[in-house]
């Protein structure tokens, strides 16, 4: 038998995910890291994107984070984030449109909008639409 590693992924809502796993991959601040057991421990910030957990049996889910926190010890990884979904509840729908506005907001230079929030907004729909990409080739 493998050797696994406890995973809690949390959003503000709710627990989306516990239990034992081989190997996570996320998107962290710095790049794509993957943790196995007794992994060294570390402490980072996650972008919006991917979190990827491999289960003992082999089976790979897939979650979406709106960012957060990713806190790694040798035999517990969790995931802290304000939204954290599993990637086949993603809206494609409502990521495009979100995109699109968010697009939209970028090039209209004469509206008054924050900025900042515009990226922030954008960069989450483009991660909500990769992570729906990505399940849907795993099919």
């Amino acid at each position: 038998m493998a050797m696994t590693m406890h995973v809690d992924i949390v959003s503000a809502e709710e627990a989306i995910f516990s239990g034992p796993a081989e190997r996570v991959f996320a998107s962290a601040i710095m790049g794509e890291v993957g943790i196995l057991p007794r992994h060294t421990p570390f402490l980072t910030q996650l972008k919006p994107g991917e979190v990827r957990v491999i289960t003992p049996d082999g089976e790979e889910n897939f979650y979406y984070v709106s960012g957060g926190m990713l806190e790694v010890q040798p035999f517990t990884v969790t995931v802290l984030s304000d939204t954290a979904v599993r990637a086949h509840d993603l809206d494609e729908a409502a990521a495009i449109q979100a995109k699109e506005a968010a697009e939209r907001a970028l090039q209209d230079r004469a509206a008054d909008i924050d900025y900042a929030q515009a990226q922030i907004q954008l960069a989450q729909a483009v991660a909500q639409l990769s992570a729906i990409k990505r399940l849907r080739g795993k099919r």
